[in-house]
């Protein structure tokens, strides 16, 4: 049992100065600021008036293919989804530095920016085999103190138009990965029963959960949803299946919607977004009544896909209040709740509810009994601090601090 700690004069969700007893990494008290704690007592860590947020969670990262921190590279992709594929396929091992290092550094940036809960996405094919794998690997032992890092072995290539990576798959999950990937079953593997039969026996007889990308669109996506459904209910995984992106949902008439949307919630499974814009957005009100639990996440960060990204789940929180075209605080602020507690309870599986509905109680992550994972902003509101996106926080994971002003400790 380690010795209690203080977390004093925070503002929870940027309500009343309060004070956070913690002990063995978890919250046990909540009181009112000034319970008699000196500022430069043993152990106290001093909020300053800083709002407290539960840290950030990057439900959805591609730690292995980023090149944040290096020389910048002009986008040199073709056409289409197989283009930003292979542009990456042929250019991923010719970076300035190792897998391990990208990833490692990039996600520093991201703990650093306030995250603590991280899943990466690892690319495995026959082309790379695990070395992308172990580099994502790497860097989660790198930070091992300061963050929880789950990785999907992820078929970025295919599965069935690229034979042997089936085995590389299960080599994968033997090798470290906790989560078996997949990839748009119908639009780029063409053989959707294949597909599915494949991650979903890999997961079933690893034990492990799922994370499926799913770019279809409209009625493709939606019968690829459907397989999935049967499949989850056939094996029994019940809160075990994460799928990411869902363009379907954003792209089919609103019967059908409402349809998978309804299966998604009694099939407790589980969504990640990157706040896409135009047409492509999740319904977040809908999803959020059905209290499907949902994430956000970056995707890939200055990458061979894109010249985007930073690190910075705050930032990516206010693209997603942008791209929803979302004005009023309550619902600014449940964009904050989904990039974080959102997050966690999707790479905490199912079970866990969908803690950042509108009918989720106050204060959502900071209460008794919560993890002691935070980050301290400054701000006046919730709102403010996304509009602001200040660079003094101050990231905490357990009760410790391990990372402040931007600088990991």
């Amino acid at each position: 049992m380690t010795s209690p700690k203080k977390i004093i004069d925070v503002r929870p969700w940027a309500g009343e100065p309060s004070d956070l007893l913690v002990e063995d990494g978890r919250i046990t008290q909540v009181l009112p600021a000034g319970g008699g704690a000196a500022r430069d007592e043993p152990g106290v860590i001093d909020g300053r008036g800083r709002i407290a947020l539960p840290s950030f969670t990057d439900a959805h990262a591609h730690l292995d293919s980023t090149r944040l921190g290096l020389p910048f590279r002009p986008h040199t992709a073709g056409p289409g989804l197989e283009g930003l594929i292979e542009n990456d396929r042929a250019n991923w091992r010719s970076a300035e530095a190792s897998v391990s290092e990208r990833a490692t550094h990039t996600l520093g940036r991201t703990i650093a920016s306030g995250a603590t809960a991280v899943r990466s996405h690892a690319q495995v094919d026959t082309e790379s085999g695990l070395d992308r794998l172990h580099g994502v690997l790497a860097a989660r032992e790198a930070h091992q103190d300061r963050a929880t890092v789950q990785v999907v072995a992820f078929p970025q290539a295919g599965i069935v138009r690229d034979r042997g990576t089936a085995d590389l798959l299960a080599d994968a999950l033997a090798s470290g990965a906790d989560l078996v990937g997949g990839i748009d079953p119908c639009g780029l593997d063409r053989d959707p029963v294949e597909h599915l039969d494949i991650v979903f026996g890999l997961a079933e007889r690893h034990q492990t959960g799922l994370d499926l990308h799913l770019h279809e669109e409209g009625e493709l996506g939606a019968f690829t949803l459907g397989l999935v459904f049967d499949r989850v209910r056939a094996l029994s995984m019940r809160g075990k299946v994460t799928i990411s992106h869902a363009f379907a949902l954003a792209t089919s008439q609103a019967p059908r919607v409402e349809e998978l949307v309804t299966q998604l919630a009694e099939l407790d499974i589980a969504l990640t977004t990157i706040a896409p814009s135009g047409r492509r957005t999740l319904p977040l009100e809908l999803l959020a009544e059905h209290r499907v639990r949902v994430g956000l996440g970056q995707d890939g960060i200055r990458d061979y896909w894109s010249p985007f990204g930073d690190g910075d789940i705050l930032g990516r929180t206010w693209q997603l209040a942008f791209t929803n075209q979302l004005r009023r605080d309550e619902h600014i602020e449940r964009c904050v709740a989904l990039a974080t507690v959102g997050g966690r309870a999707v790479l905490a599986g199912g079970g866990v509810g969908a803690a950042w509905t509108a009918a989720a109680p106050e204060p959502r992550g900071l209460a008794q009994g919560d993890a002691a994972d935070l980050v301290l902003l400054s701000g006046e509101t919730v709102t403010s601090a996304v509009m602001d996106r200040p660079q003094d926080r101050v990231v905490i994971r357990q009760g410790r601090v391990v990372a402040e002003d931007g600088v990991l400790v």
